[in-house]
């Protein structure tokens, strides 16, 4: 060892013109064959110079040999640039096959889609940089390599998530199920996860294919098989979200009441809350109208025009000519949420049209014409009109429960008013009542009988929302802590909540940054104020995400495409949700070499 400490084993400038080396990474290397020598000493580098090359060199002298090491050190930094350009477009065309295999993913196209994108950058590439066109050969994007790419991506959302899943502190799930093309049945399953910093991930966590029966015991193994492969402990579950289907909310038999009992099972302290999606409810809310016969009327008389393409043509015709604002009438779907409100307003913006095509194809429009039905349908379109906006207040992506439920408070006061107002004969807030209130008797105009709907529909709003009512007290802590009744407020938080409704500099943050962003200035020494504010942050108020996801299953596996594996649709269906995942494909591309797909060059 003190041998090895007394050598002077560094690199001596004065061997490059003696011995033809120079020293690149920490490694003397010979400049005539390239040869690296393990341990830079001079005997080491003497030696291999004398054995191997010291004939052919012998004869030149210092100046000659300094200008032989200087052009010898030239040619070897150009083969490295060489080599490190070639690794660079290897890697520059790994990563461009893994961005348009995201980008088909995304917009639900098949994985063949990937040589009709080459061809394309191929012909570009011919008019606008020729001299790049090898470049673009060397992007891999045949119909295997499309579909690899995307089981790669989804595979590392998936890891990304996992990984995020360590730091979860509370997560919520919503689940929903729908059959495909093929009529097999789809399970979705989304996570709202919050770490301890009160920053909320929201990402699909499984979507299983379920090819027999869908009870509730089987949905419950799915679920379960979810949250235990991506390593979450169930005391950390603290809300679960369904679409209301029996084999979603049994008690016993149910994915509920199976959920319940793995928690006791698994001994969690916490109790789960349960939650039937506010959109579905919503929807729910207005068949206790009960104007199916108006719905169905207007129904019957799209379906007649839709139906044949001459009756179609006639009426766009029609528009045309009378100048109407509306070119046509749309068709109504029943599982489509606005659909409702968007046909009855166009039917009741072009009833005189209508009337006029109808009778010119020998149908009577005596009922068409009826006050009575005049007033239904005026109604109804007002009042769908009213549903449909709060319907879209309580769609989208990471929408925080204490907001819809406040968007839900806010319809049920309304009703209130409007009923009120009703009663009074001044229907204000529904312009569809007021024209056909100005165009017949006002005695003949069914205010009372509206006023009563009105009701009606107030009260199954109370009824359906019942289960949202019995967590105002915690919605509150979240939407507005400053303004809770510390008595009213569970004892566990009392005394911390106390501290902060006392805190200025807390105040006047929550009033700077929003009831959304305000958990996240809660101090560490609060701390079951920010467990009560990660669990509230982790709820799914609805399915929207589920429904979205299905939405995107039917364009991608289409009549077209039955054949599309369980696995590749869950690939592509987990790249086109992903919101705040992204991913890596600097990392994909670092495991991958290039391989140039069998796409000829010359088109």
């Amino acid at each position: 060892m003190a041998k090895r400490k007394a050598e002077n084993r560094s690199f001596l400038d004065k061997w490059e013109a003696e011995y033809l080396f120079t020293y690149v990474k920490d490694k003397p290397v010979c400049l005539v064959c390239g040869v690296n020598v393990a341990v830079s000493k001079e005997y080491n580098i003497r030696r291999h110079y004398e054995t191997k090359h010291h004939d052919k060199y012998k004869d030149l002298d210092m100046t000659q040999r300094s200008q032989k090491v200087e052009e010898m050190k030239r040619s070897l930094v150009s083969q490295q640039n060489m080599f490190k350009k070639a690794t660079s477009q290897s890697e520059a065309a790994v990563k461009a096959s893994y961005i348009v295999a995201a980008e088909i993913a995304k917009s639900a196209r098949p994985f063949n889609e990937g040589e009709f994108v080459k061809k394309c950058m191929m012909k570009v590439c011919d008019l606008v940089c020729p001299e790049k066109k090898q470049a673009f050969s060397n992007v891999s994007l045949s119909r295997n390599t499309v579909a690899d790419r995307t089981c790669d991506l989804a595979t590392n959302l998936y890891d990304q998530l996992m990984e995020k899943g360590k730091d979860f502190v509370a997560f919520s799930l919503a689940v929903d199920e729908s059959c495909d093309a093929s009529d097999t049945a789809q399970l979705s399953v989304f996570i709202r996860g919050v770490d301890s910093n009160l920053c909320v991930t929201e990402e699909l966590l499984g979507f299983k294919s379920m090819h027999g029966t869908t009870t509730g015991k089987e949905i419950f193994e799915e679920v379960s098989k979810c949250v235990t492969e991506i390593k979450l402990p169930w005391d950390k579950l603290v809300g679960l979200t369904t679409d209301g289907a029996p084999a979603m909310c049994g008690k016993k038999s149910g994915l509920v009441g199976m959920v319940r009992e793995k928690m006791r099972e698994e001994n969690c302290a916490g109790e789960l809350t349960v939650y039937h999606c506010i959109i579905h409810q919503e929807s729910l809310c207005a068949k206790a109208l009960k104007m199916e016969h108006v719905m169905t009327t207007v129904t019957q008389v799209v379906n007649f025009i839709r139906a044949k393409g001459l009756n179609h043509r006639q009426l766009k015709k029609i528009l045309e000519e009378c100048g109407s604002e509306y070119a046509d009438v749309p068709y109504h779907t029943e599982v489509r949420w606005l659909s409702r409100g968007k046909v009855l307003n166009r039917c009741f913006e072009l009833r005189e049209e209508i009337c006029q095509f109808l009778e010119t194809k020998g149908k009577d429009t005596a009922e068409l014409r009826e006050q009575k039905f005049l007033c239904e349908l005026a109604f109804l379109c007002d009042i769908s009109s009213h549903l449909d906006a709060l319907n879209l207040q309580l769609q989208g992506r990471g929408r925080i429960i204490t907001d819809m439920y406040a968007a839900v408070r806010a319809f049920k006061t309304k009703l209130c008013l409007w009923e009120n107002q009703m009663l009074q004969g001044n229907p204000c807030h529904f312009p569809c009542c007021q024209t056909i209130k100005a165009q017949i008797s006002t005695a003949v105009f069914p205010c009372a009988q509206f006023a009563e709907k009105l009701s009606v529909l107030a009260a199954e709003f109370s009824r359906r929302f019942a289960d949202f009512d019995v967590q105002k007290c915690r919605f509150e802590l979240l939407s507005n802590p400053f303004a809770v009744d510390v008595e009213n407020a569970p004892t566990n938080i009392q005394m911390e909540l106390i501290e902060l409704q006392c805190n200025d500099t807390l105040k006047s943050k929550y009033d700077a940054v929003g009831a959304a962003q305000f958990p996240r200035f809660i101090p560490d020494t609060m701390p079951q104020l920010r467990t009560q504010a990660a669990q509230m942050l982790s709820m799914f108020g609805s399915t929207y995400l589920c429904e979205q996801l299905f939405s995107s299953m039917k364009m991608t596996k289409t009549t077209h495409r039955r054949r599309l594996t369980d696995e590749h649709l869950r690939s592509i269906l987990r790249i086109s949700s992903a919101q705040s995942l992204s991913p890596d494909i600097d990392e994909l591309a670092s495991k991958k070499r290039c391989q140039v797909s069998g796409l000829g060059t010359s088109d």
